[in-house]
Order: C-alpha cells, then structure tokens, then sequence
C-alpha cells in the first residue's frame, strides 16, 4: 500500500523477489475481516471510514480552512494532486460541489474536534 515506511516496502520488495507474498498489517487485517464475516455483516457507519489516510487528511485540512494551495504546501503535494485527492473525496462522499465538500469537512471537522 502507498502509505507503507520506506523499511516495509524493502521487505516487501525482497519477499516479492523470492516468490512470496507480503501483506501490509493493514492489508492482513482486512482480508481477516472478510474472511471471518465472509464479507457480509460489515457496517459502515459513516462513507468517510471509505476514506485512504491521505483523502482523511485532506479532508480534514479542508475543513479547517485551507485552500487547496495552502493544502499542497503543507503536505508537500502538486496542486494539481490535491484538485485530485478533492475529486475523489467528493466522488466517496457522493457529493456534488466543492461547496457541500467544504460544508461536509467543515462539520465532520468540529464534530470530530467535540467528540
């Protein structure tokens, strides 16, 4: 997986190169869940959990204000990049506009933060 340290892809690399498979922890306990619910009985309680890390952090920066430009600065990312990771998160969260995308960050934001 992309957020995977440096160290874990080596491993996998070297694992791969042998004729074995690797699975990231994260990975491992995902196919664990579906093999022991057979993939039914998974609640989602909310379309954010469908979320990557990066998409959760982008939406957060959103709902803290950030433009899109001072998103890429913070995170070291293209411009262009987060335009992408906002596409995607609109399209997770089935939203229509980049307005409901800042009002949804916006409340997930200050509810998370009073939770």
């Amino acid at each position: 997986m992309k957020e995977e340290a440096t160290e874990q892809v080596l491993v996998a690399i070297r694992r791969v190169l042998k004729g074995e498979i690797f699975l990231s922890e994260k990975m491992k306990s995902r196919m664990l869940q579906q093999l022991t619910t057979g993939g039914r009985n998974k609640v989602v309680v909310s379309p954010i959990e469908n979320l990557t890390d990066r998409e959760l952090e982008v939406f957060r920066l959103i709902g803290e204000g950030r433009s899109t430009r001072q998103i890429a600065g913070e995170l070291h990312l293209s411009v262009r990049t987060v335009e992408a990771y906002r596409e995607y998160i609109k399209s997770k969260l089935n939203l229509r506009n980049a307005t409901e995308l800042v009002q949804h960050a916006f409340h997930w934001v200050h509810h998370e933060a009073a939770a």
